[in-house]
């Protein structure tokens, strides 16, 4: 099983790097088909999230050819922080059936929103 989880990662530090995606959209989903419950899902992507952003970051940082605003990171890092503050104390108020229903809608809309954008 170890094996699995190694190359969930491998994946999602994948496809963070080519679309800047992975913890939230990847491993929840991934980790909740392996029978984990949404809350735990969630809470172990968000763990996982902290050295892929970081590396990430510096990564596209040092590449010259992708420009990287720092400052408009750290405006959308403050209301980040303050989200996610309001959102884990909120967490268990939330039946975990209707966390996963919520982020699987979540995610079709955000997906037809950029199928059918110009």
């Amino acid at each position: 099983m170890s094996a699995l989880y190694i190359l969930l990662g491998v994946v999602t530090g994948l496809l963070s790097g080519l679309f800047g995606i992975g913890g939230g959209l990847l491993i929840i989903p991934a980790l909740v088909l392996l029978s984990f419950p949404q809350k735990e899902a969630q809470g172990i992507a968000m763990a996982v999230m902290v050295p892929i952003v970081i590396v990430g970051a510096i990564r596209y940082k040092l590449n010259a050819a992708i420009p990287v605003d720092l400052s408009l990171a750290a405006l959308i890092a403050i209301g980040a922080v303050a989200g996610v503050l309001i959102g884990t104390s909120m967490i268990n108020a939330v039946p975990g059936l209707l966390l996963r229903r919520i982020f699987a809608v979540l995610l079709i809309l955000v997906a037809l929103r950029m199928f059918f954008a110009r």
